[in-house]
């Protein structure tokens, strides 16, 4: 067989289904609910987190699968911000918001955001690809509280062994476009167990948090060589990585590495106790860049960025 991108649905949402060319691997994305990542199998069986699945995602933003954060990951600390001139002040009334529990505004604008447009599904040397667009400043709530004009494109590729995705942003008018964009993907080996799991963290600084989860300034050295899982709990950011920043969770019968290819410096690293699944967040910028500056960067125009990272599954 070879490699294919099909017309599915998912809770009642159309989907679209990557497969690899030996059939092994397979990915379901929603363009129309966020482009999330639905679904990754491996010889059938499930390796991200569903919680709430796709209608959660859709009617309340509860994250799953792998969602883009989009223009932040994380959280912000106050409801404005200022970029090189520009002062923006956030509302929950005309942008589409999504808050933590102390009121905070978490993981950005496009939380199940129905503008993705795809412009290619189909297969390419070998593997299966699927291309989407979103015009940032076409939709005037998304511009009121990020307003920087440019595109946003979302490539996917899966192969026999991997998925891989990019994200880039092009500018398309005359202000540069702060980066401080991430993804959370919920990954989980399958069984539903933490019994025999392990983790490596390719990890060299630890950032300290308030407990609002916003950065306090302060630091501490990370070892993350490889432990288990166990009954650790993370809710951890990571400021510095070792190279090359390559994640792990190995456990019986399969081991997923998720590593950052470029242009994704920083992460998150979720567990909550309870659950079987851990997130490696990439993560272009630390928590709260946009507020506080901390090393956020930003593209310019006539320029374009470009942060890939890609999910490995080997047994």
């Amino acid at each position: 067989m070879s490699a294919a991108v099909t017309e599915s649905t998912t809770d009642g949402h159309a989907t679209l289904t990557l497969t690899s060319a030996s059939g092994e691997l397979e990915a379901v994305y929603a363009p129309g609910v966020g482009m999330v990542c639905c679904s990754l199998r491996h010889r059938g069986e499930e390796l991200l987190g569903q919680r709430g699945g796709l209608e959660a995602y859709a009617a309340k933003g509860s994250t799953f699968g792998i969602p883009l954060l989009y223009p932040w990951a994380n959280r912000l600390a106050a409801m404005s911000y200022s970029f090189e001139g520009a002062d923006v002040t956030l509302s929950a009334d005309d942008s589409p918001l999504h808050f933590d529990a102390a009121g905070l505004p978490m993981h950005g604008l496009l939380g199940a955001s129905p503008y993705w447009e795809v412009v290619e599904a189909g297969a390419t040397d070998g593997a299966a690809v699927l291309l989407a667009r979103l015009d940032f400043s076409a939709h005037d709530e998304l511009a009121r509280a990020f307003p920087f004009r440019h595109m946003l494109e979302l490539e996917v590729r899966l192969d026999d062994a991997s998925l891989t995705v990019a994200t880039t942003v092009i500018p398309t008018g005359d202000s540069n476009v702060p980066i401080a964009f991430g993804f959370h993907p919920y990954l989980a080996l399958p069984g539903g167990s933490r019994d025999g799991v392990d983790v490596d963290l390719p990890v060299t600084r630890h950032a300290l948090l308030e407990p609002s989860g916003i950065p306090s300034g302060e630091h501490e050295p990370a070892s993350g060589a490889r432990a288990p899982l166990g009954d650790r709990a993370f809710d951890d950011l990571f400021d510095e990585l070792s190279q090359p920043p390559l994640f792990k969770l190995s456990g019986p019968g399969r081991e997923i590495e998720l590593e950052f290819e470029g242009g994704y410096h920083f992460t998150q690293v979720y567990a909550p106790p309870d659950q079987p699944f851990i997130c490696f967040e990439p993560m272009t910028a630390p928590t709260n860049a946009l507020i506080s500056g901390d090393r956020l960067s930003s593209v310019a125009p006539g320029e374009q960025f470009t942060a890939v990272f890609k999910i490995t599954v080997g047994i």
